[in-house]
């Protein structure tokens, strides 16, 4: 009733519909093999989404763009920029965007999305302001969100100490793409609110100030902010989108300071941060932080474990909430002449409690211990028109080696080869590292991976790669040294028209303890895809997918997927069905299945055992400034009468959530 409710006041509403890129983004990096990154993946995805939503509320005139502008897009590669830049060069400032489909390296998906991120201002508009005329150039937004689970966990009854509803708040000002400034509240589902140790109010804020382009000032943050740096080796609390992404931007790193605007307790800076040009080419990245960490603590008071999950609940959970605090301080000297690019990063943190890991598992013997930590790291680019190179190599207080690097061989405008070798040693120690790797860690991992991107005619795309990793030491359900894996894929997408047709196929090798640890067991994971999106103009669209997983250790299991979703886009509406029938022997062979989702949220459902789950999403404009959008999802299981285990089992075999966001606009 309420969705119907919404849709009828829509309808009287005379507003135009907001471009909406998640679905283009989806469709360019949907290939990444996500199965596999599991909740860290999400993370990675929400990261992603919540940047690339602040580029495309204050889009950036292509005309006048930098270098490092453009490469804060994930979907470019060096190469893609490099003609971006060439077409410039020669033809001048361009007049339209449809311009791109003149430069061959650049699809029709991948301009669609550029579209979403970039615009061509009138040169009228290109004058520089001045600071008291910002906040007329200003455009302000509150946002608010609010999932209503209609069924109760154990944890909701008694354990939990807050209700069971998950909400947050954002409010967003940004001015001219050169100040910024936002604050967010976020609470979990179970958190108390206004109560216990939490008076006042969400359990996580988040707040930054951000000017760009004040005299030398090129970047400055105040507030909780994000830095990456090279190929991530030394510092990289931004996201990251896996090997097949990797492969698309032929390995290029990047390097970016941008506020912390999501509701993630993990993973960012508190202090203040600045990008300073000191000459041309030369450019200093100084930051100091100092911040709270969530740790389980060990019996004499030391930090055995920093937790991430951002989680508290419970007494258990709420006594270990920045029980432990680090300060943190870094310098990245960069400089560029012509093609050739140089760094130099240093990161030093001083904790206020020695972190001591239980080594008892030999696999925990090398993380992290003490309370100083000093990573230092060199990282090196060069780009020509057919060939680039990317790379970083890295050493941590303790002379400990990590190197990462990447060639790119350019074969034609349509195809391009990359072949990127990476060893961390298992005494490497990192604590901001996020870097391609196979197990998630920038430690413990040699290996080398090669690609293949390839566009024969206008209408199919070829993508593949194959990565070879290996661990010198025992790692998490690996007690044997000298374990490795193998993780080989393929994708080719068909476009014809109004329709496309996309198929992939996965096929992973690793390797895991037996029963009774004694031995490794090679684990065979196969996965494949099949999905037709059909397009009825602008306005109806259509995808119909199939997924299958064989997986296979001391015995065999199989599952599958079939899925539909249906979009529907109208000036005041834009609305979207799916539904996804599963069936699968256990959890190895859960299936993942994007699934629309309100703004800033990315959902990936995982989906295990027998049954049915469908959603509806409706996002509609009531007014110029006000925009109402509600997802109603349903999961209803066959083979079980619970559902979780703990504090989060659920009696009954279905859950239904309602989930509500509005968003207010002043510009």
């Amino acid at each position: 009733m309420v969705l119907y409710l919404m849709l009828v006041g829509a309808v009287v509403a005379n507003a135009q519909e907001e471009r909406s890129w998640e679905e283009a983004f989806y469709d360019v990096m949907s290939n990444d093999g996500y199965d596999s990154d599991e909740s860290s993946g999400a993370a990675m995805w929400e990261e992603a989404l919540e940047w690339l939503s602040a580029m495309a509320d204050s889009p950036l005139d292509i005309n006048c763009a930098s270098r490092e502008e453009l490469e804060q897009l994930p979907f470019l590669s060096a190469a893609q920029i490099d003609d971006i830049e060439e077409y410039h060069y020669r033809y001048g400032k361009m007049k339209s965007m449809n311009e791109l489909y003149m430069i061959k390296s650049l699809d029709a998906a991948r301009i669609e999305l550029m579209k979403c991120f970039l615009v061509v201002k009138d040169e009228d508009k290109q004058q520089a302001l001045r600071i008291k005329d910002l906040l007329a150039h200003s455009r302000q937004q509150l946002t608010a969100y609010c999932r209503v689970p209609f069924y109760t966990r154990r944890g909701d009854r008694n354990g939990y100490l807050g209700y069971k509803y998950k909400h947050w708040v954002q409010y967003d000002l940004t001015a001219d793409n050169r100040v910024r400034a936002g604050l967010v509240g976020a609470q979990d589902a179970g958190e108390p609110f206004l109560s216990n140790s939490n008076k006042a109010g969400y359990d996580f804020y988040s707040y930054y100030f951000q000017v760009k382009n004040i005299g030398r000032v090129e970047n400055a943050v105040v507030g909780k902010y994000r830095i990456s740096a090279g190929m991530g080796l030394v510092l990289s609390n931004a996201f990251g989108l896996g090997k097949l992404a990797t492969l698309q931007s032929l390995g290029r790193g990047t390097s970016a300071l941008r506020p912390h605007s999501s509701r993630s307790s993990a993973d960012y800076f508190q202090g203040a941060a600045a990008t300073v040009r000191m000459a041309e080419g030369l450019r200093a990245t100084a930051f100091v932080s100092y911040r709270p960490f969530d740790a389980t603590l060990n019996k004499d008071g030391e930090a055995q474990t920093l937790l991430t999950s951002g989680y508290h609940r419970t007494p258990t959970e709420l006594s270990k909430k920045n029980n432990t605090h680090a300060s943190a301080a870094g310098l990245r000297l960069a400089g560029r002449l012509q093609r050739l690019r140089v760094a130099l990063n240093a990161v030093y943190t001083h904790f206020d409690r020695r972190l001591q890991p239980d080594t008892r598992a030999i696999y925990r013997r090398n993380y992290p211990q003490g309370n100083d930590f000093v990573n230092i790291s060199a990282d090196y680019s060069y780009h020509s028109r057919l060939l680039t190179v990317n790379g970083e190599t890295a050493v941590d207080g303790h002379g400990a080696l990590a190197t990462i690097n990447t060639g790119a061989l350019r074969v034609s405008d349509v195809m391009q080869i990359m072949v990127l070798q990476r060893f961390y040693s298992y005494r490497y120690a990192a604590l901001y590292a996020r870097s391609l790797s196979e197990t998630g860690r920038v430690q413990n991992e040699s290996g080398v991976m090669g690609g293949l991107s390839w566009q024969p005619t206008p209408r199919l795309q070829l993508q593949a790669y194959s990565d070879y990793a290996y661990s010198a030491w025992p790692r998490y359900r690996v007690s044997q040294p000298g374990s490795h894996s193998s993780d080989n894929f393929v994708a080719a997408t068909y476009s014809s028209g109004n329709w496309s047709l996309t198929a992939r196929y996965r096929l992973h090798y690793k390797q895991q303890d037996n029963t009774e640890k004694t031995a490794l067991n090679t684990v065979k994971e196969q996965r494949a895809r099949v999905a037709l999106t059909i397009k009825a103009g602008s306005a109806l669209s259509s995808t119909t997918q199939g997924d299958v997983c064989l997986s296979k250790q001391q015995s065999e299991s199989y599952g599958y997927a079939l899925s539909q979703h249906i979009g529907l886009t109208r000036k005041w509406l834009s609305a979207s069905a799916s539904a996804t029938y599963f069936n699968t022997d256990d959890t190895s062979t859960r299936i993942y299945v994007y699934e629309r989702s309100p703004l800033y949220s990315f959902t990936f459902p995982s989906l295990s055992g027998q049954g049915l789950r469908y959603s509806l999403l409706a996002r509609a404009a009531l007014g110029r400034q006000l925009w109402v959008m509600l997802k109603m999802s349903v999961t209803n299981y066959f083979d079980r009468t619970k559902i979780g285990t703990g504090y989060q089992q659920t009696d009954g075999s279905s859950q239904t959530a309602l989930e509500l966001q509005c968003r207010w606009r002043i510009q």
